[in-house]
């Protein structure tokens, strides 16, 4: 399973934790979204905020581009050189 696979696991996951409640698939993004969010600051440096509103423009200007962009990251798992 990648990373990309792990993640949406957990929000499917999340949203069942959630039940029948009002705005359960927001909700549960938005959990994600702010654990992101929280670690691109402490370890995105001092570009992180650039990079959350490059991936925010992408998504609001070309959907079809920001779903290649996810779709590109299911494929197998990529060799890491230390």
């Amino acid at each position: 399973m990648t990373p990309l696979e792990k993640a949406e696991s957990l929000y499917e996951e999340l949203v069942a934790w959630y039940e029948n409640g009002d705005d359960k698939e927001i909700r549960a993004a938005t959990k994600l979204l702010m654990v992101a969010l929280n670690k691109l600051h402490e370890h995105g440096g001092r570009d992180w905020e650039a990079l959350v509103r490059s991936y925010v423009d992408i998504l609001a200007n070309d959907p079809a581009h920001f779903r290649r962009l996810l779709d590109s990251q299911r494929g197998e798992r990529k060799s890491i050189k230390a």
